[in-house]
């Protein structure tokens, strides 16, 4: 009966309400802020790949602007990327590819919003430490005292419990579901491995993520894309009707797939929720998680750091979502029968039947590997978004080791064992991490677009100092 009701609040919350108020967010502050933050985006992305972002030369802050950058990814890049596009694509046809890049072309905006705030209203700690994120800005901006102090415990509350849900045990069990099946070894011994190197890592703090997160994501992320990239030009011959159904399923009243979609059925109206939902899922974007970690940056601007992070949508979902997207829609295999199962591919299996159509066995040995970098790298990066909502809480740092190792534990317990009420109460707590998130930017939008445009003078001199 709980079971039930957890199942159906979920559904209910990651419904069309909340997904309509999380682009909406987006679009509207994209309209605020004069479409710059998609007219620096190409910008940002050199800003983000530079020596200067490695360093902290800029201001005040606990670890590099690419260092932040990534930790954020390591949060966001997961095996919703891998897991979340493939079931995306089952249950909104092909189609849910298109409107994944349109919620990410507006979560570059809800993304870099809420960095921003993040940076502008951060705080230091006992320990000299960055402490910030949308619980702290709505404590201090919000002008009715009380209901910004009720917002910001509630987004607290919230991502604590998503911490330990969404960006831990989820994690974990695809991890030992994954390396169990590929590689036959027994989930009890990948959540003893899981829970020790979580522990190594973590007990280190911010620094020590930051450091295995700027190694690890990039590495990755590019592992990933070349193994993807070599998938569709194995099936380049199918790559065209590909795109062209792809396009056409978003599109379409009722599109019913062809050759390369096999069985699949979708409504224009079932490819924008799934492809929005996973979109809004993978990338984060209006969750105001990401801003967490962006307060721990080096910068002089919180402008210039919230451009830099605004890029992690932008990897996320339109690199690495449609390396996933087009390898499936180009290899045959949506809408096919597992032979195994008699049922329809679905999730992982169907990523790695689209990779093996190419690759042969070692396409679903590459496929698995990303899944455990990708799960192993989420657990890396939520594990701070989750702890320094759990300061907030406290009202200090000094219980932040306590949470270190109870998370490290916890880690273990989602690798052996099957919570499914526990994940959907979780992923409940992640979306309504969102609302008072959401609140908070639309209230702000004003103050955002004036920082924005105040900003464009220092980054138009920049550029001209380069011409020159």
């Amino acid at each position: 009966m709980l079971s039930k009701i957890i199942s159906d609040v979920d559904a209910f919350v990651w419904g069309p309400v909340m997904l309509v108020l999380l682009v909406g967010t987006g679009i509207l502050l994209t309209i605020r802020c004069n479409f710059l933050t998609w007219r620096n985006l190409p910008w940002a992305i050199k800003k983000t790949l530079s020596k200067e972002s490695r360093t902290k030369s800029r201001g005040k802050g606990d670890v590099s602007p690419f260092s932040a950058l990534t930790t954020a990814l390591a949060a966001t890049i997961g095996t919703g990327n891998i897991v979340g596009v493939a079931t995306a694509m089952v249950s909104g046809g092909a189609g849910a590819l298109v409107w994944m890049w349109i919620s990410a072309c507006f979560g570059l905006s809800s993304k870099f919003s809420e960095c921003m705030l993040a940076i502008k209203y951060r705080e230091v700690n006992e320990r000299g430490e960055m402490s910030g994120g949308p619980m702290y800005t709505m404590k201090k901006v919000i002008k009715n005292k009380k209901l910004g102090a009720v917002l910001g415990w509630l987004f607290a509350l919230f991502a604590v419990i998503a911490s330990f849900g969404i960006g831990n045990m989820t994690q974990g069990n695809s991890i030992s579901t994954a390396v169990h099946e590929t590689f036959g070894i027994s989930q009890g011994v990948v959540g003893a491995v899981i829970t020790v190197l979580a522990l190594m890592i973590i007990i280190g703090g911010i620094k020590s993520i930051s450091k295995v997160s700027s190694i690890v994501v990039p590495v990755m992320a590019i592992f990933y894309i070349i193994a993807g990239i070599i998938v569709i030009l194995g099936n380049i011959s199918n790559l065209p009707t590909g795109l062209s159904m792809i396009f056409h399923m978003a599109f379409s009243v009722k599109a019913v797939g062809g050759a390369l979609c096999g069985n699949i059925v979708a409504s224009m109206m079932n490819a924008a929720r799934y492809g929005v939902a996973r979109g809004c899922f993978s990338n984060e974007a209006g969750m105001g998680s990401a801003a967490i970690t962006a307060a721990a940056a080096t910068t002089d601007h919180p402008v210039r750091q919230a451009y830099i992070n605004m890029t992690g949508t932008f990897w996320d979902t339109i690199v690495v979502c449609t390396i996933t997207g087009l390898a499936i829609a180009s290899s045959g295999m949506l809408g096919q029968i597992d032979p195994a199962t008699g049922e329809m591919y679905i999730g992982s299996a169907l990523t790695i039947a689209a990779f093996s159509t190419v690759l042969g066995k070692v396409g679903a040995y590459l496929v698995t590997v990303g899944i455990v970098l990708f799960a192993f790298s989420t657990i890396l990066g939520w594990e701070y978004h989750g702890e320094k909502a759990f300061e907030y809480l406290m009202g200090t740092h000094k219980f932040n080791m306590i949470y270190r190792i109870i998370f490290s534990l916890v880690a273990y317990v989602g690798a052996t064992q099957t919570l499914e009420l526990v994940w959907n109460f979780s992923d409940i707590a992640n979306a309504l991490m969102a609302i008072p998130n959401l609140i908070c930017m639309l209230l702000l939008s004003g103050e955002i677009a004036k920082d924005v445009k105040e900003f464009q003078k220092i980054i138009e001199e920049e550029k001209a100092g380069k011409k020159r």
